[in-house]
């Protein structure tokens, strides 16, 4: 397992690039799925799968989705079904906290269903903003990895690869959930494992 400290803050965009291409994602496994069965941990869900042929416009604008990178439509069907493997799971939700960007809510609500989450801005795409912008989105990421979670429930996040970079150097692919163990008295967190969109068949199976 890997454990965070409060911000880590590389130098530069390079070396958050390369630092991300070698951490290594250990795949969930049935024992850790029963872990967050029983709630008390954190899930960052990276949004679904996007069309890069349509960039955000920067300065992004959050009111107009139209200026922002969307969903693909398979995009949407694969967050929907990750929603579906997530109640047969029997994942206790309790607060959900999304990104302003569209395709973030858009996946929240594919996940949870409408208006089941806050919007916060300061879980705001950081890949356009300047160091000084950025830090209290990064400030604010951490907080909500490492900050106690209300026992019997899971708390979630759904935002975007290049925040989790900035917290734990960790780049996860399109629509990923990331568990994380959240240490309040020490604010930091451990990262325990992902379950990619293509993992969950699989985990639940092994579940039976």
């Amino acid at each position: 397992m890997y454990k965070w400290l409060p911000i880590l803050v590389l130098a530069c965009s390079g070396m958050l690039a390369y630092a991300a291409d070698e951490f290594a994602p250990s795949p969930a496994t049935p024992e850790q799925l029963n872990l967050i069965r029983e709630g008390g941990y954190v899930l960052f869900i990276r949004h679904g799968p996007t069309d890069t042929s349509y960039p955000d416009r920067v300065p992004i604008d959050l009111q107009d989705c139209t200026t922002q990178r969307p969903l693909t439509d398979a995009g949407r069907q694969l967050m929907a079904q990750v929603g579906e493997y997530l109640r047969q799971a029997e994942i206790p939700i309790g607060e959900v906290h999304s990104s302003p960007l569209c395709r973030a809510k858009e996946t929240a609500d594919l996940l949870f269903g409408l208006n089941r989450y806050a919007v916060d801005n300061e879980l705001m795409y950081v890949a356009a903003l300047t160091d000084v912008e950025k830090q209290p989105i990064i400030a604010r990421t951490h907080h909500l990895l490492s900050s106690a979670v209300a026992p019997g429930h899971n708390r979630v996040l759904v935002a975007h690869g290049p925040n989790m970079v900035e917290v734990m150097e960790y780049f996860p692919v399109e629509g990923t959930l990331v568990i994380i163990e959240a240490n309040q008295e020490q604010q930091q967190f451990t990262y325990i494992a992902s379950i990619e969109p293509d993992h969950w068949p699989r985990l639940l199976a092994e579940q039976e």
